[in-house]
């Protein structure tokens, strides 16, 4: 099947897996403007991010001296321990050796080069690449290297089976408000009712998903009624960084007395724990589901579910598969990238203004 909607960008996943790793430097290697908006995303995140600025004369004569002078620049502007030179459309099409550049600019730490480019299909392709060459340059172990790899073809088979790359087309939607959703949990818990709710967090998003816990908890101290709280956020799973984001939601929630009833999985293990996660819900009865973050890993879910997606297309996703009481998060990526705090939920504070209405 053709898809002809944008799709993510392999290189642009292999520097959120470098980011996962605290690499300390990122450069790419291409032009000037290739994935800008990333590298922002990701400097904001705290790895820096450069380029070798490629120019069209390089694109004839090659771009090896660029890269050499660029790498001699990082070592002096920034003094890092671990440079990933990643490689781009433009200079994979004219065969960068990268590697041999980094042998002559001898800068005196660890770098590495991750040979991907933007037309490898699939873009978990280019974060498995950038696995790879860690792994060669002992940034990470190579049992994590592996176990990131079946992650990453898990991610893919999830999205071509149940997600954005299932469809040929979808068009972006902002969906409905979150007044009804906000209204239809409130009165189960005033009336006594059991609410499960799920979070499949996918890495940084925790930290945005993870109000939702906090906003039930307090709907029940107002009103009465029952939760249940299952997520994908254990601590002890995954990168560095994935490790720190869990660490840093578990421990403010319970600064807050909001305990996680169950976890199952890390964030990085969002395409393959549905089948525990509905498990684990169905021990339980409830009155209403909730699932947030990456909610097509949870097989069967019922059509009467409340589903959460920071993706406009998976929104429209959903609401065309009959999921009625689907709601956006839109540009949740965004707002998370570089905190290290819960990150307010727009369904959690349509729900805490609707709350009010309640003596």
């Amino acid at each position: 099947m053709k898809i002809i909607h944008p799709r993510p960008n392999p290189i642009v996943a292999a520097m959120y897996t470098l980011r996962d790793m605290d690499v300390d430097v990122i450069v790419v290697h291409g032009p000037a403007g290739c994935c800008f908006m990333a590298s922002r995303s990701i400097e904001e995140a705290g790895v820096r991010v450069v380029t070798t600025g490629i120019t069209d004369n390089d694109l004839v004569f090659g771009a090896v001296e660029s890269l050499i002078e660029t790498l001699r620049m990082v070592k002096e502007k920034f003094d890092p321990k671990t440079v990933a030179v990643i490689g781009t459309c433009a200079s994979m099409i004219i065969g960068e050796d990268m590697q041999a550049a980094i042998r002559r600019a001898d800068i005196g730490c660890t770098v590495f080069s991750v040979d991907c480019h933007g037309c490898m299909k699939d873009n978990t392709s280019g974060a498995i690449k950038a696995i790879e060459s860690a792994a060669v340059a002992g940034v990470i172990p190579s049992d994590e290297a592996k176990r990131q790899t079946e992650m990453m073809h898990a991610a893919t088979e999830l999205e071509k089976r149940n997600g954005m790359a299932a469809r040929d087309y979808l068009s972006p939607t902002r969906g409905p408000t979150k007044m009804g959703i906000a209204r239809k949990i409130i009165e189960t818990m005033k009336n006594g009712g059991s609410v499960t709710a799920v979070i499949i967090a996918k890495k940084e998003l925790i930290y945005r998903f993870a109000d939702l816990f906090l906003v039930l908890d307090e709907v029940k101290k107002k009103v009465g009624g029952k939760t249940r709280f299952i997520a994908n956020i254990d601590k002890d799973i995954g990168l560095p960084r994935i490790r720190r984001y869990a660490n840093d939601v578990l421990t403010e929630m319970e600064s807050k007395g909001v305990k996680v009833d169950e976890v199952v999985g890390g964030l990085d293990e969002y395409a393959v724990i549905g089948e525990r996660i509905k498990d684990t819900v169905d021990k339980t009865p409830h009155d209403l589901l909730i699932v947030v973050g990456i909610a097509h890993s949870y097989p069967d879910i019922p059509k009467d579910a409340i589903l959460i997606t920071d993706q406009p297309r998976q929104l429209a996703n959903y609401l065309n598969s009959g999921y009625v009481n689907s709601v956006g998060e839109i540009a949740s990526h965004s707002m998370v990238m570089g905190t290290r705090n819960i990150v307010p939920l727009e369904t959690a504070d349509t729900i805490r203004e609707m709350l009010r209405e309640y003596p």
